[in-house]
């Protein structure tokens, strides 16, 4: 039975201004827990079933992590799964770290992605498509919010994220670089050239896209042509769709 002192401590990390205190975080679900495990995060430690310890016990010897037993009624009521049957772990959370471009690559920045889904969702796309940095504006949610980790997948280990004052990054880092922006009225994304040396694309906000004050400062807006009747398309799927559509053209001038 974990103790009083275990579950308060990781009920508080549901919440961001203890997440900070603490710098920690939680992560749930076999998957997740297994690339965390692998990856270059420090874990704290994993409350696991004793199912899950022998199916994985050449694993968790491996990396020498701390483990608690915990009952599958002790996970669900810690996490944020509606069923969670294997294991749940705490890991400490990374220095918010410059991130720059380097030659040929791309970069993702969001203005203020709020939903915790979409951000995990647009982790989770940046990996497939090979992008491992992100930068996002001060307002974009936060990383370590249990449901972004839930929704990326495991892919939080592989895509580096940078917070930061968009404006004044994009004026400062940028120059030279495509600064691709997605926009209602751009150019035809199925007619822009994306440069085969890199840069960066940019996507808005769920409700009112890319603010102002980035706005000025993109070279290239771009859109997703409507055929059908809906009025939007959620920013995890059009992001997808920026992103296939780049790494099909970059793939094919190379």
């Amino acid at each position: 039975m974990l103790s009083k002192n275990r579950i308060k401590y990781i009920n508080s990390l549901k919440i961001k201004k203890y997440r900070q205190q603490h710098g920690a975080f939680m992560v749930e679900g076999a998957k997740s827990v297994l690339e965390l495990l692998d990856s270059d995060f420090e874990t704290e430690v994993v409350l696991a079933t004793k199912e899950f310890q022998q199916k994985y016990s050449s694993i968790l010897t491996r990396h020498n992590t701390p483990i608690e037993t915990a009952t599958v009624q002790e996970l669900e009521g810690l996490g944020s799964f509606q069923t969670n049957d294997s294991c749940l772990a705490v890991a400490k959370t990374k220095q918010n770290e410059f991130l720059s471009l380097k030659d040929s690559e791309y970069m993702l920045i969001l203005d203020d992605v709020r939903d915790p889904g979409n951000l995990g969702t647009i982790i989770r796309v940046a990996d497939w498509y090979g992008i491992s940095k992100i930068v996002c504006s001060k307002d974009t949610t936060d990383i370590y919010n249990p449901k972004v980790i839930a929704a990326s997948k495991g892919s939080f280990t592989r895509v580096n994220i940078f917070y930061t004052d968009l404006a004044y990054y994009i004026k400062e880092n940028t120059a030279g670089k495509s600064i691709v922006g997605a926009f209602l009225g751009g150019e035809s994304l199925y007619d822009f050239q994306f440069s085969k040396n890199g840069g960066y694309i940019i996507m808005g906000n769920e409700s009112n896209g890319i603010g102002d004050e980035v706005e000025k400062l993109v070279t290239q807006k771009v859109t997703i042509p409507r055929i059908g009747e809906a009025e939007s398309l959620n920013v995890g799927i059009a992001t997808a769709i920026m992103l296939d559509n780049m790494r099909r053209q970059v793939s094919a001038k190379r």
